[in-house]
Protein backbone atom coordinates (compact mmCIF):
# COMPACT_ATOMS: atom_id res chain seq x y z
CA UNK A 1 0.00 0.00 0.00
CA UNK A 2 2.77 2.28 0.85
CA UNK A 3 4.78 4.21 -2.10
CA UNK A 4 8.25 3.33 -2.40
CA UNK A 5 10.49 6.23 -1.75
CA UNK A 6 12.87 4.90 -4.25
CA UNK A 7 10.69 5.30 -7.05
CA UNK A 8 9.49 8.90 -6.46
CA UNK A 9 12.95 9.82 -5.94
CA UNK A 10 14.30 8.31 -9.83
CA UNK A 11 10.91 9.89 -11.35
CA UNK A 12 11.84 13.40 -9.82
CA UNK A 13 14.86 13.16 -11.12
CA UNK A 14 14.35 11.84 -14.58
CA UNK A 15 11.75 14.57 -15.27
CA UNK A 16 14.48 17.06 -13.49
CA UNK A 17 17.05 16.06 -15.59
CA UNK A 18 15.60 15.11 -19.07
CA UNK A 19 16.40 18.80 -20.18
CA UNK A 20 19.16 18.97 -17.71
CA UNK A 21 17.37 21.52 -15.87
CA UNK A 22 19.23 20.75 -12.62
CA UNK A 23 19.49 17.83 -9.70
CA UNK A 24 17.81 17.53 -5.95
CA UNK A 25 19.90 16.25 -3.91
CA UNK A 26 18.79 13.42 -1.04
CA UNK A 27 18.23 15.84 1.49
CA UNK A 28 16.12 18.05 -0.39
CA UNK A 29 13.80 15.93 -1.83
CA UNK A 30 13.51 13.99 2.06
CA UNK A 31 12.18 17.29 3.52
CA UNK A 32 10.26 18.53 0.17
CA UNK A 33 8.59 15.09 0.03
CA UNK A 34 7.93 14.82 3.69
CA UNK A 35 5.86 18.58 3.45
CA UNK A 36 4.20 17.05 0.36
CA UNK A 37 2.94 14.06 1.76
CA UNK A 38 1.92 15.88 4.64
CA UNK A 39 0.15 18.10 2.27
CA UNK A 40 -1.76 15.39 0.55
CA UNK A 41 -2.28 13.81 4.33
CA UNK A 42 -4.30 16.88 5.27
CA UNK A 43 -6.53 17.13 2.17
CA UNK A 44 -8.03 13.68 2.96
CA UNK A 45 -9.96 14.84 6.00
CA UNK A 46 -11.28 18.21 4.09
CA UNK A 47 -11.93 16.10 0.97
CA UNK A 48 -14.12 13.63 3.31
CA UNK A 49 -16.06 16.79 4.79
CA UNK A 50 -17.00 17.50 1.54
CA UNK A 51 -17.70 14.18 0.03
CA UNK A 52 -20.32 13.06 2.81
CA UNK A 53 -22.43 16.30 1.40
CA UNK A 54 -23.16 15.33 -1.69
CA UNK A 55 -24.85 12.33 -2.91
CA UNK A 56 -22.24 8.95 -3.63
CA UNK A 57 -22.86 5.97 -6.30
CA UNK A 58 -22.89 2.78 -4.97
CA UNK A 59 -20.91 0.64 -7.83
CA UNK A 60 -17.67 -0.87 -6.35
CA UNK A 61 -14.61 1.27 -6.40
CA UNK A 62 -16.59 4.19 -7.12
CA UNK A 63 -17.73 5.63 -3.72
CA UNK A 64 -15.83 8.59 -3.20
CA UNK A 65 -16.04 8.70 0.92
CA UNK A 66 -15.15 4.76 1.09
CA UNK A 67 -11.74 5.40 -0.92
CA UNK A 68 -11.50 8.37 1.06
CA UNK A 69 -12.04 6.25 4.38
CA UNK A 70 -9.55 3.48 2.64
CA UNK A 71 -6.95 6.59 2.20
CA UNK A 72 -7.56 7.48 6.06
CA UNK A 73 -7.76 3.98 7.24
CA UNK A 74 -3.57 3.25 7.01
CA UNK A 75 -3.65 5.82 9.94
CA UNK A 76 -6.29 4.38 12.15
CA UNK A 77 -4.49 4.06 15.86
CA UNK A 78 -6.23 2.59 18.66
CA UNK A 79 -4.24 2.40 21.89
CA UNK A 80 -4.59 3.23 25.69
CA UNK A 81 -4.35 6.79 27.41
CA UNK A 82 -2.27 7.10 30.49
CA UNK A 83 -3.73 8.60 33.48
CA UNK A 84 -0.93 11.54 35.09
CA UNK A 85 -0.23 10.61 38.73
CA UNK A 86 -3.64 8.21 38.58
CA UNK A 87 -6.12 11.00 38.24
CA UNK A 88 -8.68 11.64 36.16
CA UNK A 89 -6.63 13.26 33.53
CA UNK A 90 -5.28 11.42 30.61
CA UNK A 91 -2.48 11.64 28.31
CA UNK A 92 -3.86 10.38 24.48
CA UNK A 93 -1.58 7.40 22.79
CA UNK A 94 1.35 8.31 20.47
CA UNK A 95 1.64 11.64 21.99
CA UNK A 96 4.05 11.31 24.72
CA UNK A 97 5.86 8.93 22.89
CA UNK A 98 6.76 11.25 19.93
CA UNK A 99 7.04 14.37 22.01
CA UNK A 100 9.85 12.82 24.09
CA UNK A 101 12.36 12.69 21.79
CA UNK A 102 12.16 9.22 19.82
CA UNK A 103 11.21 9.48 16.19
CA UNK A 104 12.90 6.39 14.94
CA UNK A 105 14.97 3.28 16.44
CA UNK A 106 16.66 0.63 14.76
CA UNK A 107 18.48 -2.77 15.64
CA UNK A 108 20.08 -5.44 13.78
CA UNK A 109 20.16 -8.96 14.41
CA UNK A 110 22.81 -11.91 12.98
CA UNK A 111 19.81 -14.67 12.92
CA UNK A 112 19.89 -17.73 14.53
CA UNK A 113 16.83 -20.08 12.92
CA UNK A 114 14.85 -18.68 15.59
CA UNK A 115 11.67 -16.95 15.70
CA UNK A 116 11.69 -14.59 18.55
CA UNK A 117 14.32 -12.00 19.19
CA UNK A 118 14.68 -9.20 21.69
CA UNK A 119 14.83 -5.97 21.39
CA UNK A 120 17.08 -3.98 23.52
CA UNK A 121 17.16 -0.23 24.73
CA UNK A 122 14.42 1.93 25.85
CA UNK A 123 13.93 2.99 22.36
CA UNK A 124 12.88 -0.27 21.41
CA UNK A 125 9.96 -1.08 23.48
CA UNK A 126 7.56 0.04 21.28
CA UNK A 127 4.24 -1.90 20.82
CA UNK A 128 2.40 -2.37 17.61
CA UNK A 129 0.05 0.20 19.06
CA UNK A 130 1.82 3.06 19.37
CA UNK A 131 4.72 2.27 16.40
CA UNK A 132 4.97 1.69 12.69
CA UNK A 133 7.48 -0.72 11.68
CA UNK A 134 9.31 -2.16 9.06
CA UNK A 135 11.32 -5.36 9.16
CA UNK A 136 14.28 -6.58 6.64
CA UNK A 137 15.83 -9.80 6.12
CA UNK A 138 18.62 -9.92 3.60
CA UNK A 139 17.89 -6.72 2.84
CA UNK A 140 13.92 -7.93 1.42
CA UNK A 141 11.33 -5.84 3.27
CA UNK A 142 8.80 -8.06 4.93
CA UNK A 143 5.04 -7.75 4.73
CA UNK A 144 3.16 -6.90 7.85
CA UNK A 145 1.69 -10.24 8.75
CA UNK A 146 5.20 -11.81 8.38
CA UNK A 147 6.05 -10.81 12.07
CA UNK A 148 4.91 -9.29 15.20
CA UNK A 149 5.83 -7.34 17.53
CA UNK A 150 4.78 -7.06 21.53
CA UNK A 151 6.83 -4.67 24.42
CA UNK A 152 10.55 -5.77 23.31
CA UNK A 153 9.76 -9.06 21.54
CA UNK A 154 9.33 -9.08 17.52
CA UNK A 155 8.05 -12.62 16.21
CA UNK A 156 8.81 -13.82 13.18
CA UNK A 157 5.93 -15.71 11.59
CA UNK A 158 8.34 -17.94 10.18
CA UNK A 159 12.27 -19.30 11.30
CA UNK A 160 14.75 -17.92 8.90
CA UNK A 161 18.11 -19.74 7.84
CA UNK A 162 20.95 -18.66 10.55
CA UNK A 163 23.23 -16.33 9.62
CA UNK A 164 21.05 -13.66 7.92
CA UNK A 165 20.87 -10.14 8.86
CA UNK A 166 17.47 -8.87 10.35
CA UNK A 167 17.09 -5.42 10.69
CA UNK A 168 13.60 -3.90 12.79
CA UNK A 169 12.82 -0.08 12.23
CA UNK A 170 10.31 1.31 14.59
CA UNK A 171 9.09 4.82 14.21
CA UNK A 172 7.25 6.39 16.99
CA UNK A 173 3.65 7.19 15.89
CA UNK A 174 2.82 11.01 16.60
CA UNK A 175 -0.80 11.81 17.12
CA UNK A 176 -2.87 13.76 15.10
CA UNK A 177 -6.31 13.92 15.82
CA UNK A 178 -8.67 12.17 18.18
CA UNK A 179 -11.60 9.64 17.10
CA UNK A 180 -13.72 8.12 20.27
CA UNK A 181 -12.98 7.24 23.76
CA UNK A 182 -13.90 4.39 25.14
CA UNK A 183 -14.53 3.48 29.46
CA UNK A 184 -14.06 -0.24 30.11
CA UNK A 185 -14.77 -0.75 33.57
CA UNK A 186 -13.28 -4.11 34.61
CA UNK A 187 -16.41 -6.82 33.55
CA UNK A 188 -18.65 -4.42 32.87
CA UNK A 189 -19.52 -3.28 29.09
CA UNK A 190 -17.76 -1.02 27.63
CA UNK A 191 -18.99 2.39 27.21
CA UNK A 192 -18.29 5.35 24.91
CA UNK A 193 -17.32 8.44 26.74
CA UNK A 194 -19.30 11.94 25.19
CA UNK A 195 -17.03 14.69 24.13
CA UNK A 196 -18.23 18.22 26.23
CA UNK A 197 -17.41 21.61 26.40
CA UNK A 198 -16.93 23.06 29.90
CA UNK A 199 -19.79 25.21 29.51
CA UNK A 200 -21.42 21.76 28.74
CA UNK A 201 -20.13 20.28 31.75
CA UNK A 202 -21.08 22.94 34.21
CA UNK A 203 -24.56 22.59 33.58
CA UNK A 204 -24.52 18.61 33.23
CA UNK A 205 -22.78 18.89 36.58
CA UNK A 206 -25.78 20.98 38.27
CA UNK A 207 -28.30 18.36 38.36
CA UNK A 208 -28.55 14.78 39.63
CA UNK A 209 -30.12 13.95 36.45
CA UNK A 210 -27.81 14.81 33.76
CA UNK A 211 -24.75 14.31 36.24
CA UNK A 212 -21.85 11.67 34.17
CA UNK A 213 -21.40 8.52 35.88
CA UNK A 214 -19.61 5.37 35.23
CA UNK A 215 -22.40 4.11 32.77
CA UNK A 216 -22.50 7.92 31.14
CA UNK A 217 -19.37 8.75 31.14
CA UNK A 218 -18.28 12.29 29.73
CA UNK A 219 -14.61 14.09 28.88
CA UNK A 220 -13.20 17.27 28.43
CA UNK A 221 -10.67 17.90 25.68
CA UNK A 222 -7.50 20.20 26.54
CA UNK A 223 -4.02 21.09 26.23
CA UNK A 224 -3.94 17.46 24.16
CA UNK A 225 -5.27 15.93 27.07
CA UNK A 226 -8.50 14.47 28.68
CA UNK A 227 -10.00 14.91 31.72
CA UNK A 228 -12.56 12.54 32.42
CA UNK A 229 -15.62 12.28 34.80
CA UNK A 230 -16.40 11.25 37.18
CA UNK A 231 -13.22 11.68 38.32
CA UNK A 232 -13.49 8.27 39.90
CA UNK A 233 -12.23 6.89 36.29
CA UNK A 234 -8.27 6.51 36.74
CA UNK A 235 -7.70 3.68 34.21
CA UNK A 236 -9.18 1.67 31.64
CA UNK A 237 -9.75 4.55 29.02
CA UNK A 238 -8.88 3.46 25.19
CA UNK A 239 -8.45 6.13 22.79
CA UNK A 240 -9.01 5.56 18.75
CA UNK A 241 -7.34 8.22 16.75
CA UNK A 242 -5.57 9.40 13.30
CA UNK A 243 -1.43 9.51 13.99
CA UNK A 244 0.62 11.38 11.41
CA UNK A 245 2.55 9.59 8.26
CA UNK A 246 5.90 8.56 9.33
CA UNK A 247 8.10 11.34 7.17
CA UNK A 248 10.09 9.75 4.36
CA UNK A 249 13.28 9.13 4.25
CA UNK A 250 15.77 8.39 1.28
CA UNK A 251 18.91 6.74 2.87
CA UNK A 252 22.42 6.40 1.13
CA UNK A 253 25.55 5.47 1.26
CA UNK A 254 28.65 7.45 -0.37
CA UNK A 255 31.63 5.63 -0.69
CA UNK A 256 34.92 6.01 -2.91
CA UNK A 257 34.32 2.64 -4.66
CA UNK A 258 31.19 3.73 -5.48
CA UNK A 259 32.93 7.12 -6.65
CA UNK A 260 31.11 8.91 -3.62
CA UNK A 261 27.89 8.92 -5.64
CA UNK A 262 24.68 8.23 -4.00
CA UNK A 263 23.77 4.74 -3.24
CA UNK A 264 20.02 3.78 -2.14
CA UNK A 265 20.25 1.95 0.54
CA UNK A 266 15.95 0.03 1.39
CA UNK A 267 16.88 -1.09 4.67
CA UNK A 268 17.50 2.52 6.79
CA UNK A 269 15.05 3.91 4.44
CA UNK A 270 11.23 4.88 5.09
CA UNK A 271 8.85 4.51 2.10
CA UNK A 272 5.51 7.31 1.93
CA UNK A 273 3.23 5.99 4.16
CA UNK A 274 -0.03 7.58 2.15
CA UNK A 275 -1.79 5.59 -0.44
CA UNK A 276 -0.71 4.61 -3.77
CA UNK A 277 -3.14 6.44 -5.59
CA UNK A 278 -1.99 9.59 -4.64
CA UNK A 279 1.31 8.63 -6.04
CA UNK A 280 0.75 10.63 -8.98
CA UNK A 281 0.28 13.91 -6.77
CA UNK A 282 2.52 13.39 -4.64
CA UNK A 283 5.39 13.30 -7.65
CA UNK A 284 3.41 16.40 -9.17
CA UNK A 285 3.99 18.14 -5.58
CA UNK A 286 7.56 17.70 -5.14
CA UNK A 287 8.34 18.78 -9.04
CA UNK A 288 6.58 21.72 -7.51
CA UNK A 289 8.81 22.15 -4.67
CA UNK A 290 11.96 21.17 -6.61
CA UNK A 291 11.40 24.21 -9.16
CA UNK A 292 11.65 26.20 -6.61
CA UNK A 293 14.38 24.83 -5.11
CA UNK A 294 16.22 25.00 -8.79
CA UNK A 295 14.97 28.08 -9.21
CA UNK A 296 13.59 26.46 -12.52
CA UNK A 297 9.61 28.59 -12.90
CA UNK A 298 8.98 26.70 -16.18
CA UNK A 299 8.64 23.64 -13.67
CA UNK A 300 6.55 24.99 -10.86
CA UNK A 301 4.10 26.13 -13.04
CA UNK A 302 3.55 23.29 -15.08
CA UNK A 303 3.76 20.85 -11.82
CA UNK A 304 1.27 23.31 -9.91
CA UNK A 305 -1.43 22.96 -13.33
CA UNK A 306 -1.19 19.54 -13.00
CA UNK A 307 -1.64 19.49 -9.38
CA UNK A 308 -5.16 21.71 -9.98
CA UNK A 309 -5.74 19.13 -12.45
CA UNK A 310 -5.87 16.25 -10.26
CA UNK A 311 -7.16 17.81 -7.33
CA UNK A 312 -10.42 19.40 -9.93
CA UNK A 313 -10.71 15.61 -10.86
CA UNK A 314 -11.05 14.62 -7.70
CA UNK A 315 -13.56 16.68 -6.73
CA UNK A 316 -16.10 16.34 -9.90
Amino acid sequence: MAINVNTVYQTVLLILNKEQRGYMTPVEFNKTGAQAQLEIFETYFDSLNQQIRVPQTNTDYADRVVNLDEKISIFKKFGTATSISSSNVFELPGYNDYTSGLTSASQTFNTTAATAYTLTGNALTLSNNDSSVSVFLNGVKLAPNAFSLSGSIITLSSAPAAGQALIVNLYANEFYRLGQLFYTPGALDTQELERVTRSDLFHLNSSNLTKPSTTYPIYVYENNQVIVYPITITNGVQAAYIRKPVPPQWNFTSTAASNYQYIYQPETSVDFEIHSADQTELTLKILLYAGVVIEDPQIVQVAAQQVQQENINQQR
